[in-house]
C-alpha cells in the first residue's frame, strides 16, 4: 500500500471514528448539544468581530481598530491555549491503537501532526477575525491587506496548537509539567498588565503589520517557529507512544501507608483505606485528584487577587464548583475504577454495601479542603462564610446523593494507570456532571432572591442535613438497585475491561 492510500484510510478511519464507537447510540443527544454549544460561540465570536470592528473605529484618538486589537494578540492565543484541553487529544493518542500494526511510527505521527496543523479547529477564531478584518481592514486598506493579516493569525494559531501538543504531551507524562505553560502565560500577562504601559502592545501590532504588508520575514519567522514545535512534537510524541505500548515504567518498591488508625472500623475501614490508596497509586484516580485541587487553588487566587470574579454569580458557581469537584471526579463514574476487580468484591456479602458507606465518608471528608482553601477569601469579605455552610451541607447531603444513583448503572470499566488512552463517558454521565454544576447555582439564587442571603443559604443548608441524616437509607437503596441489575452490570465490566 503506498502512502498516500495509507494515509487516505486513516484519513477515512479518523472520519469515522465516532460512528465506530461503542457508545454512538448513547451520545446522540451530546452530538446534538455540542453542536448547538459551537454553533451558539461561533454566533457570540461574530457578534464581538462586528461589535469590537465598529467600537474601536472612534475610540482611540485615531489609531486605527486592527492596531488596538493586535495589541491584545496574546490573550487571544493564551484563550486558545487553554479551551484546546477541552476539544483536542493529542497525536500520541490517536495514534495508539496503530502503533502494534505493520505501520512506520513514523509515518503515523507525520500523518496526524499533519493533521491537527491543518485542523479546522485552527480555524474557528476566524469567526472573530473575519467580521473584524472585513470592517477595519479590507474597507480602508484592501483585499491584500486583509488576506495577509487573516494568513499571519491563522499561523500563529497553528503555533500555538503545535505548543499545546507538546505541553500536553508533557503534562500527560507528569502533572508537574503544567507549571511549563502556567510560567510563560504568567511571565506575558505580568509583562502586559504589571507596568503601566503594555510591552508587548508595540512589537505585536508591528508584527500583525508586518503580515498585513506581506513582508517575508515575519512569515520565515513564524515558518521556522512551527517547524521547531513540529519537530519537538514529532520526538516527545513518538516516545511516548513507544512507552505506553511497552509498558515501560519505573517500578520502585517501597512501604506502603498502612493507615492502622482505621483498623478499628472493620470492613469499613478497609474500604475508607482502598479509597486513599486509590488516590495515593493509580495514576489516573490520582492525577483527577490533583487536577481537582490546582482548579481550586486556581479559582481561589485568581479571586483573591483580582476582581473579574466579582459578580454574585461567579463567586456562587466558584464555591459550588470548589465544593463539587472533587467528589464529581469520581462518583460520575463510581463503580466503574471497581470495575477492574468486581469479581472480587462481589464474592463477599454486603461488600458492595459497605464500600458505598466508605465511598460516602471519604467524599464527605474531603469536603473539608475547599473552605480551608477559600479561607483568604472569607476573611477579606470576597466570600460568604454563609454560602459556604450552605454548599458544604448541600453538596453532602443532596448533590451526592444524585451521583450515587450511577452506582446502579455505570456497567464500564475505567483504567486505573492510563497515561495516553481513556474512554468517554456515557451520555447519562455527562448530563449528571452539568446538572450538578449548574442547578444549584441557579437554586441558590432562586432562594437567596426569595429569603435573603443568609437564610436562602441556611435553606440550602437544611436541605444537605436532611440528606446526611438519612444517608444509610438512600445508600441501601442504592445497593438493592445495584444487586438487583449485578449480572448485567458485571457483564459490561467484563465487557469493557480489556477493551
Amino acid at each position: 500500500m503506498t502512502s498516500y492510500k495509507l494515509y487516505k484510510l486513516i484519513r477515512h478511519n479518523a472520519c469515522l471514528q465516532e460512528e465506530r464507537h461503542p457508545m454512538l447510540d448513547k451520545n446522540r443527544f451530546m452530538k446534538l448539544l455540542m453542536g448547538f454549544m459551537w454553533l451558539y460561540y461561533a454566533a457570540i465570536l461574530l457578534f464581538m468581530g462586528v461589535g469590537m470592528a465598529v467600537g474601536m473605529k472612534h475610540s482611540y484618538n485615531g489609531v486605527a481598530a486592527f492596531h488596538v486589537f493586535d495589541g491584545g494578540l496574546p490573550c487571544l492565543l493564551l484563550v486558545d491555549f487553554w479551551c484546546r484541553f477541552i476539544l483536542q487529544e493529542t497525536p500520541a493518542q490517536r495514534a495508539q491503537p496503530y502503533a502494534l500494526l505493520p505501520i512506520r511510527r513514523s509515518f503515523l505521527m507525520h500523518t496526524y501532526l499533519i493533521r491537527s496543523g491543518l485542523a479546522w479547529g485552527n480555524l474557528y477564531w476566524w469567526f472573530l477575525l473575519v467580521p473584524f478584518g472585513l470592517i477595519s481592514i479590507a474597507v480602508p486598506l484592501g483585499w491584500g491587506a486583509f488576506i495577509g493579516w487573516l494568513f499571519g493569525w491563522w499561523l500563529l494559531c497553528i503555533a500555538n496548537g503545535f505548543f499545546y501538543l507538546f505541553c500536553r504531551a508533557l503534562i500527560l507524562k507528569h502533572l508537574a509539567w503544567v507549571l511549563l505553560p502556567v510560567a510563560i502565560h504568567g511571565a506575558l500577562l505580568a509583562i502586559m498588565f504589571v507596568p503601566d504601559k503594555n510591552m508587548l502592545d508595540m512589537p505585536c501590532t508591528l508584527l500583525m503589520y508586518d503580515f498585513l504588508q506581506w513582508k517575508f520575514l515575519p512569515f520565515l519567522c513564524t515558518g521556522i517557529l512551527i517547524a521547531l514545535l513540529y519537530l519537538a512534537n514529532f520526538r516527545l510524541q513518538t516516545g511516548m507512544v513507544h512507552a505506553e505500548i511497552g509498558k515501560k515504567e519505573d517500578v520502585k518498591i517501597k512501604d506502603t501507608t498502612r493507615l492502622n488508625f482505621l483498623n478499628r472500623y472493620g470492613k469499613l475501614g478497609e474500604y475508607l483505606k482502598l479509597e486513599v490508596k486509590q488516590r495515593m497509586r493509580n495514576k489516573t484516580v490520582r492525577m483527577s485528584f490533583l487536577v481537582g485541587i490546582g482548579i481550586m487553588i486556581m479559582f481561589s487566587a485568581i479571586m483573591y487577587f483580582s476582581d473579574v470574579y466579582d459578580n454574585s454569580y461567579m463567586r456562587s458557581f466558584i464555591c459550588l464548583y470548589d465544593y463539587i469537584i472533587l467528589g464529581m471526579t469520581t462518583l460520575v463514574t463510581i463503580m466503574c475504577y471497581e470495575g477492574n476487580y468486581i469479581d472480587g468484591l462481589m464474592s463477599r456479602r454486603e461488600s458492595i454495601l459497605q464500600l458505598l458507606h466508605a465511598k460516602y465518608y471519604f467524599n464527605v471528608l474531603l469536603l473539608f479542603i475547599p473552605p480551608v482553601l477559600m479561607l483568604p477569601l472569607m476573611v477579606i469579605g470576597k466570600m460568604s462564610v454563609w454560602m459556604n455552610a450552605g454548599y458544604f451541607f448541600f453538596t453532602a447531603g443532596v448533590l451526592y446523593p444524585l451521583l450515587f444513583q450511577m452506582a446502579a448503572y455505570n456497567d464500564n470499566t475505567l483504567p486505573m494507570n492510563a497515561k495516553i488512552t481513556n474512554k468517554q463517558g456515557n451520555t447519562s454521565q455527562q448530563i449528571l456532571s452539568m446538572l450538578v454544576l449548574f442547578i444549584p447555582v441557579g437554586l441558590e439564587r432562586v432562594v437567596t432572591l426569595m429569603l435573603g442571603e443568609p437564610w436562602g443559604y441556611v435553606l440550602l443548608a437544611l436541605l444537605g442535613l436532611a440528606g446526611i441524616a438519612t444517608h444509610r437509607y438512600w445508600i441501601r437503596n442504592v445497593y438493592k438497585r445495584f444487586m438487583a441489575r449485578r449480572h448485567k452490570n458485571m457483564e459490561g465490566f467484563r465487557a469493557s475491561r480489556n477493551s
